[in-house]
């Protein structure tokens, strides 16, 4: 499962998130910068409103990387009864002794570090984060009006950022000036949690109050399983996208046909040695056939993202070398086939490099067909060669 982190500034708008299905209460001072700490005595007014319904996270605001500082702030604000405490980590400072004098507080507060998409971010402190006893990792933003998280890291690199959370035995995040469309894209990758504080807001953009009707729209669009249920129960490479119309509202009866064209990525593929030195041009084409929905097309979830092909495809080509098309066009066709509205797939991988002319597969697979022979290529057991 992936949960909601909807950022709020005071009690009020807690109140408002709260009501429209958030998973986790998240304060933080829009008008104070990428993690501008709210008042401890306002988050402490929150944490009682809440109620303990949902846990509630609160950050530090935007200090340099000093151990005794960061030490301090986090005392105080976790003396305001928040279940998580989240830190940037910006660069440049005493990161490894900043993370260590924070390790005794990991006993009573749940610890998130945020890495900044937008500011060179250090993976290699992720390890560290483990040995300190933190909770998890985000990926964020600092500059509000730089770009959202894609586009500062691609789908691939970002998969990449998760499953390496996954591997250490952390929550793994995503916030960034979200928006609506990134939604089924960012399921894709299985994260805890998805964070949004722009997408709530009305027309005065993150520094206005959030509105009821965004939060419900975001609720909507992330599956919810309850909110007892703990992060990871659900893996989102098998059921991601499900908040679009699922299966149960779709019309099997009536089929749309959502296509990608003339997409080429290069990639390392091929089963000769100097195919594995090197990245050659592959071109895809796929056509997804798609139940379409009983009621009239109204909003985003009503229907079928083709970045989620996009995505998918870009995910594959960055995970390694691949021996074979058939091998990588199968793939692909598992994990479309797993979208409950998705029916059928025609996929076509092609080599545009091979100097003999283009070579490549079209293949045609029914979600049948998917059930059973393409079980080894959904759940990994085929991933690189």
């Amino acid at each position: 499962m992936t949960w909601f982190l909807a950022s709020v500034r005071d009690a009020d708008e807690a109140v408002t998130a709260l009501a429209g299905g958030a998973d986790v209460i998240d304060f933080k001072d829009p008008a104070a910068g990428a993690l501008g700490a709210v008042a401890p005595d306002v988050v402490r007014a929150g944490v009682a409103r809440v109620a303990g319904a949902r846990p509630v996270s609160a950050v530090l605001g935007d200090l340099p990387m000093q151990a005794a500082l960061l030490r301090d702030a986090a005392e105080t604000m976790a003396a305001t009864g928040v279940d998580y405490l989240k830190l940037g980590i910006f660069p440049g400072g005493e990161a490894e002794a900043a993370l260590a004098g924070l390790a005794p507080l990991a006993a009573r507060v749940k610890l998130v570090a945020v890495f900044f998409a937008d500011r060179a971010p250090d993976f290699s402190l992720l390890a560290l984060l483990v040995e300190h006893g933190f909770a998890g990792a985000m990926l964020d933003t600092a500059g509000k009006n730089g770009g959202r998280l894609l586009d500062h890291l691609d789908i691939a690199r970002l998969d990449r950022f998760v499953a390496e959370c996954r591997r250490l035995g952390l929550r793994a995040g995503l916030a960034g000036g979200l928006e609506l469309p990134d939604i089924p894209r960012l399921l894709l990758l299985a994260p805890d949690l998805l964070g949004f504080r722009t997408a709530l807001c009305g027309a005065h953009g993150r520094a206005g109050a959030i509105e009821a009707g965004n939060v419900a729209m975001v609720r909507a669009l992330i599956p919810g399983f309850g909110s007892d249920e703990a992060p990871g129960g659900v893996d989102f490479r098998l059921l991601a996208a499900r908040g679009y119309a699922p299966a149960e509202e779709s019309d099997p009866a009536l089929a749309d046909r959502v296509h990608l064209r003339d997409f080429v990525l290069p990639m390392a593929i091929g089963v000769y040695a100097h195919e594995r030195a090197r990245l050659q041009k592959v071109r895809f084409a796929v056509t997804a056939v798609i139940a379409r929905p009983r009621r009239q097309v109204a909003d985003l979830r009503d229907v079928f993202s083709y970045d989620v092909i996009s995505d998918t495809i870009r995910m594959l080509a960055g995970a390694g070398h691949v021996g074979l098309v058939e091998t990588l066009a199968e793939r692909i066709a598992a994990r479309l086939l797993a979208h409950p509205r998705v029916l059928k797939v025609e996929i076509c991988v092609e080599k545009l490099e091979t100097g003999t002319g283009i070579v490549g597969i079209t293949l045609e697979r029914t979600r049948e067909a998917a059930a059973v022979t393409m079980l080894p290529y959904l759940l990994g057991a085929s991933e690189v060669s």
